[in-house]
């Protein structure tokens, strides 16, 4: 049976990350960065598409799991006829090489265990050379070369192109295995020991959660969440991204299938207030600056999205060997949204660079330069149609919140300007680009019969967008245009208390068939926005809610299908995650950024 979205739990080294099953299988894992071909890609098909499994012979799901303290170390427990046993499973920060390192501990009585690990390289389609070498496996295809050892040696053999073990565990007994990647053409990195390698990753976790200075009610699920945030970090760049897969169905069956795998603009100001606020500045400066590389060039040429050190291709493609999660296709790698014009994009750099500033982030000299030209090319371009925040596939329209987010831009470089008369720029230039942009979305964008803002200039439909109007300081919270939005958004695009991000019943909006779940970081801007407009127990309930969607680990996808009553869309998802942290330093009045 295919395991539910929430059924896994993510480890990870800040360069990439895994999924494990309640039943002991690792179904997804790229090598060596997030956005490399999948080495186990069962997630996407079945088991023959990769994936490794550590579990009792003959059993099912795992009795409990849960990670170590406030750390990325899985913990899964097994209570057998025979006895119980523990496997514990991490990937440790890296020095050379990336490490998979799986732990099999007999807690009491005794179990014999088995394991296979199928190994597909290139997205679960290429059949490694498995040999012994050096009285370990090592299985070579193209430029991509693994390593398999135990600690004990335990006896393993090959059978239908995987690599199988059996072996028992008593009460206090342990056998180690680790899996470690390299390129084919370099020799082998040296040797991790488990061992050390936990104790270390315990260590270095627990101090990075204790740096946390949220201490409100949600304590645990803010830290989870800002674990999760980290997680999803590629340390070499600072670059985090959306979610560590591919493809993970936002309806299940259809065809809304994306590679979440790269850096959106479009969660930056909302990543960095969230860091900001928990405490965490450097992790702040360093998404910071990996911003400031990715979109330095040509405003013209500014992308919605980057990959982890700012590349700019990402072409898309399909992957018709897998069948999909639960037969959701196409699978796809890449994302051709790069392509899109998406206006807003650049108001939340900009927006961005401001919260950077006023959190008192260590200056960048070119950072202002970079800001000017940004909002230079935005003078002569916000009044055209793009394909907005949620990078529909349809017609280009005049999308409220692109509109809105060209008033930040313009916004906060006046107040830049105000707070600091001595940089360059032209204040009274950007406050009448300032006040055009907000009359043409007032006269525009309103729709006075029904006292709310809609999705787009001339439409009937409305945007769970435009609950960030007053977030963004466009409009005051106790104005009635915005309590008519939110009253309004909350009550057409609400299904079963849940946010939609728009309607796609009888749409032609986004420009694809079928539906989606509910918006998980929707929800939480609704959440914000009942707590502005001072209906907080409201908020407070809402958050209430969201929390108890997340799984037994703590994680969130993208989405959540309220008729099925389970986690879709790619996962864990950065953008709920943001919103999480978000509400509850809002609601708890921490929240110092935005």
């Amino acid at each position: 049976m295919t395991q539910r979205i929430e059924d896994y739990a993510l480890i990870g080294d800040l360069q990439t990350a895994a999924l494990v099953g309640r039943n002991g299988s690792i179904d997804w894992l790229c090598l060596p960065r997030f956005d490399s071909a999948a080495c186990f890609a069962a997630l996407l098909g079945n088991e023959h598409n990769g994936h490794w499994r550590i579990a009792p012979t003959g059993a099912g799901d795992c009795t409990r799991r849960g990670y170590l303290g406030d750390s990325l170390v899985l913990e899964s427990v097994w209570e057998t006829r025979t006895g119980t046993v523990k496997v514990t499973d991490f990937m440790p920060q890296r020095d050379v090489a990336p490490d998979v390192v799986r732990i099999v501990e007999g807690v009491s009585g005794t179990v014999e265990m088995s394991a296979t690990l199928r190994l597909r390289f290139d997205f679960g389609s290429v059949v490694p050379w498995m040999r012994r070498e050096e009285g370990h496996r090592l299985a070579v295809a193209g430029p991509d070369a693994v390593w398999l050892r135990s600690e004990p040696q335990v006896k393993t053999w090959g059978q239908h192109y995987s690599t199988c073990s059996s072996f028992t565990v008593g009460e206090g007994e342990k056998v180690a295995f680790v899996l470690t990647w390299h390129p084919s053409h370099e020799p082998r990195p040296p040797l991790v020991d488990p061992y050390e390698s936990l104790t270390h990753s315990l260590e270095d976790w627990e101090k990075w959660a204790a740096r946390c200075r949220y201490e409100g009610p949600h304590r645990d699920a803010v830290v989870r969440s800002l674990i999760t945030l980290k997680a999803l970090t590629y340390a070499p760049t600072g670059g985090i991204v959306a979610a560590p897969t591919t493809s993970l169905p936002e309806e299940i069956g259809g065809v809304r299938n994306w590679d979440y795998r790269y850096c959106w603009l479009r969660d930056s100001t909302l990543v960095l207030g969230a860091l900001v606020s928990a405490g965490y500045l450097e992790e702040a400066a360093a998404w910071r600056d990996w911003l400031l590389r990715a979109v330095a060039g040509d405003p013209a040429d500014l992308q919605i999205m980057y990959g982890l050190a700012g590349e700019r291709r990402l072409p898309e493609s399909e992957l018709p060997w897998l069948s999909g999660y639960a037969g959701s296709t196409p699978v796809r790698s890449g994302n051709s949204a790069v392509d899109q014009l998406q206006l807003d994009v650049y108001g939340e750099v900009i927006d961005s660079l401001h919260v950077a500033r006023t959190a008192g982030l260590p200056a960048k000299a070119h950072a202002w330069s970079l800001q000017l030209s940004l909002l230079g090319f935005l003078e002569s371009k916000w009044r055209e149609p793009d394909e907005g925040l949620w990078e529909v596939r349809g017609p280009r329209r005049h999308f409220v919140h692109s509109k809105v987010m060209a008033w930040v831009a313009a916004d906060r470089a006046v107040r830049t300007l105000e707070d600091d008369p001595t940089l360059s720029g032209d204040a009274n230039r950007w406050r009448a680009m300032r006040d055009e942009v907000h009359r043409e979305v007032c006269e525009k964008g309103y729709d006075p019969e029904r006292n709310t803002f809609t999705q787009s200039y001339g439409s009937a439909e409305l945007d769970a967008a435009t609950l960030l109007i007053a977030r963004s300081g466009f409009l005051p919270p106790d104005d009635p245009r915005v309590i008519g939005t939110v009253d309004a958004v909350r009550a057409e695009l609400g299904h079963d208390g849940l946010m939609r991000r728009y309607s796609t019943t009888g749409s032609v909006v986004d420009g694809l068939p079928g539906s989606e779940g509910t918006f998980l970081v929707c929800s939480f801007w609704l959440a914000d926005a009942l707590h502005m407009t001072g209906r907080t127990l409201e908020a407070k309930e809402l958050f209430e809610r969201l929390l108890a969607l997340r799984n037994d680990v703590g994680l969130l996808a993208e989405e959540y299908d309220p008729v099925a009553r389970r986690l879709v869309g790619n996962y864990p998802q950065a953008f709920s995650h943001i919103g999480l942290v978000g509400t509850a330093l809002t609601l708890s009045g921490t929240h110092t950024a935005g």
